[in-house]
């Protein structure tokens, strides 16, 4: 709004310019000079007309009142202007003229747009004002099109030919209506509107102290109303002629991203909604704001947009949703930051510290959001950060498109393609009830981030965990547990895989689980002679290349940190015994099922002899480690698993020791 109010007193202070030659000091030459630059726009079909016109030659001020013109373009754009005084005036050459100030009162402009849509916007601008103006001594032709995109990129093209020390603008009021009751119509204002230093299509500054807006759109038959409140709007280094190369229906092939912005802030924003919540945002900052016009094409995107009520097709809300994955591909955002937010609802609400993301090629680096706090029923939710990495926005859109139709669901593979368009996530600092036992769940870190994919599986990934939650007393796995003197339970949780292409390899690393208090495991598994086809969607394929899979070296290691006395002391309870009773119990049926295992398979002892004395000595460390013997293929390793593991081991040579 504020772009589009720009090029509004561009015009106006332009349009001023066709009214002078190179000899305008008498009321009769400016006169003529006035009908000729009014004869360019009737010449072109349009229409123009003004009232009395007026110039007095001591102070050099040109007056010129009821000016109205209408574009020849259908639909039409008018405008009207109740007078436009020009003081100070002067032309420093044959193609430019000068004027210390310039003022335009009560003037009106109203367009549609020529798209499927019927929007319709109303401006009214009681004064603008400029000093220290320069500008064209003639008018310029106006663009054939009627595409309200077409006239907003004149506009700015116009504002990149003047230069002003400044152009104020102390109100705006406006209005929108769409024609369709779904999309709605609404009112705007703008207050104390100024553009600072223009010069060859730069502006140091473009501020505003307020605008406002109220909208009302229908939703299954109820009128729902939206307003908004924002303060201090303040554009810095704003670049016109990007701008306007960016709107260029020449530039279409055009993949150069064009910076208009370098920083846009705000805030305080309040928004409220009917019966819903109220939200507030106490600032906004946006750096480093461009385009590419490639990808933005708002014309195509506008005329996908059914007038009147009309409802879209399957085929027109995909076509649409392309047209909007391509504006996003089309923005780029260096960052964006809004800082403390909040939402109140009738049944609670929320506050956020932040929220920061950026933007580039329909991606977002990362979308984080942090210093969440919320309340329910049961107790404070917080959480410290959470964020998105590489957010496919565009790729996402596109996807939703595929669903558009529910008589023909996309393909598997499709679907699957959803886990590229992220990288992963990161959750720290997360809070919230247990249930009703008035304790907390925390989780200090969730960290998942996954890659290097084979069509759309990924081939590498990484899972961090840590977080505890209470033990609940209900829970029957738990009560021993609850029993032994916990309260709760914590774990911390390590999970990497990774596939290698040129060495056909597969490995599980590091994978490392520690459950607080009992103990803490690591496990290595490597697979070897692992084919690129394996990662296939289709299962029989998947399963038909999965038999050239071989197991490798597999390798197990388990620290007790508490555990072993737990499970002895549960299994007293139990028996009703000592606890060094229970333990030698325990003992003693281990090393019974060693005696049966060892004629089968020797090495299959040595595992049970160092799990006995892992029981026997308590806060020890366990290790087995497991050797192929030969190629042991991977899938048949894992069905004798199920139906004898004794035959399965046996062709592992198998090491197992303990230790402090």
């Amino acid at each position: 709004m504020v772009k589009i109010l720009m090029g509004l007193a561009a015009a106006v202070v332009i349009a001023v310019g066709g009214f002078f030659g190179f000899e305008f000091y008498t009321q009769h030459r400016i006169e003529g000079e006035v009908a000729t630059a009014f004869e360019q726009i009737r010449a072109t079909g349009g229409k123009a007309s003004h009232g009395k016109v007026s110039f007095d030659l001591r102070s050099r001020t040109l007056k010129i009142a009821d000016i109205a013109t209408e574009s020849a373009s259908q639909p039409p754009v008018s405008v009207k202007i109740a007078s436009i005084t020009a003081s100070g005036v002067g032309q420093p050459d044959a193609a430019r003229f000068s004027a210390d100030a310039i003022e335009a009162i009560d003037l009106e402009l109203n367009a549609r747009m020529a798209a499927g849509a019927d929007w319709q916007v109303t401006y009214k601008v009681p004064r603008i004002a400029a000093k220290d103006f320069s500008g064209p001594a003639s008018l310029p032709r106006p663009p054939a099109s009627s595409s309200m995109i077409d006239q907003y990129r004149f506009l700015i093209e116009q504002l990149g030919a003047l230069t002003a020390s400044s152009i104020t603008v102390p109100s705006v009021a406006g209005a929108m209506n769409s024609g369709n009751p779904a999309l709605g119509s609404g009112e705007f204002a703008y207050s104390n509107v100024t553009l600072r230093d223009i010069k060859a299509g730069k502006i140091a500054a473009v501020t505003a102290d307020r605008m406002t807006f109220t909208g009302t759109t229908q939703a299954k038959g109820k009128a729902e109303k939206v307003t908004g409140d924002l303060a201090n709007l303040a554009a810095q280094d704003v670049d016109a002629v990007a701008a306007a190369t960016i709107l260029d229906p020449q530039r279409a092939n055009d993949d150069q991203y064009y910076r208009v912005y370098r920083q846009i802030t705000a805030g305080p924003y309040t928004i409220i909604s009917g019966q819903g919540p109220k939200v507030r945002i106490d600032g906004l900052t946006v750096d480093d704001i461009g385009a590419r016009p490639s990808r933005l094409q708002l014309a195509a995107l506008l005329a996908t947009i059914p007038s009147g009520t009309a409802q879209l097709t399957p085929a027109q809300s995909r076509e649409m949703i392309e047209k909007m994955a391509k504006i996003y591909e089309g923005v780029r955002i260096g960052n964006a930051e809004m800082r403390d937010f909040s939402m109140d609802m009738p049944e609670g609400g929320f506050k956020l510290a932040s929220m920061r993301f950026s933007l580039e090629n329909g991606k977002t680096g990362e979308f984080a959001i942090e210093g969440f706090d919320g309340r329910t029923p049961q107790g404070p939710v917080k959480l410290s950060r959470f964020a998105l990495k590489s957010l496919d926005i565009a790729g996402l859109l596109r996807m939703t498109a595929l669903f558009s139709n529910p008589a023909q669901p996309p393909p598997p593979d499709q679907t699957l393609g959803m886990i590229a368009l992220l990288e992963g996530a990161e959750l720290k600092g997360f809070t919230a009830p247990y249930k009703n036992t008035g304790r907390p769940i925390n989780v200090d870190l969730v960290n998942l981030d996954w890659g290097q994919f084979v069509g759309p599986i990924p081939s590498k990934a990484r899972l961090i965990a840590k977080m505890s939650s209470p033990l609940d007393t209900t829970h029957p796995g738990q009560r021993m547990l609850i029993a032994a003197g916990l309260d709760k339970m914590a774990i911390d949780l390590d999970l990497g895989t990774a596939w290698t292409e040129a060495s056909r390899s597969f490995v599980l690393e590091p994978a490392t689980v520690e459950l607080g208090g009992m103990l803490k495991a690591s496990a290595r598994v490597s697979l070897g002679n692992v084919p690129r086809e394996v990662f296939s969607i289709n299962p029989i394929q998947a399963a038909a290349v999965a038999t050239q899979i071989e197991a490798g070296e597999i390798e197990f290691t388990v620290r007790d940190l508490g555990g072993v006395d737990l499970a002895v002391a549960h299994y007293a309870r139990m028996q009703n015994i000592s606890r060094d009773a229970a333990r030698q119990a325990i003992v003693q049926d281990i090393r019974a099922s060693a005696a049966k295992t060892a004629t089968s398979n020797p090495d299959a002892e040595a595992i049970v002899d160092a799990l006995a004395r892992f029981i026997e000595t308590p806060r020890t460390t366990l290790t087995i480690k497991l050797t192929p013997l030969g190629k042991v293929q991977a899938m048949q390793l894992f069905q004798m698993l199920q139906t004898d593991p004794l035959i399965a081991l046996a062709q592992f040579r198998i090491e197992a020791s303990t230790g402090l």
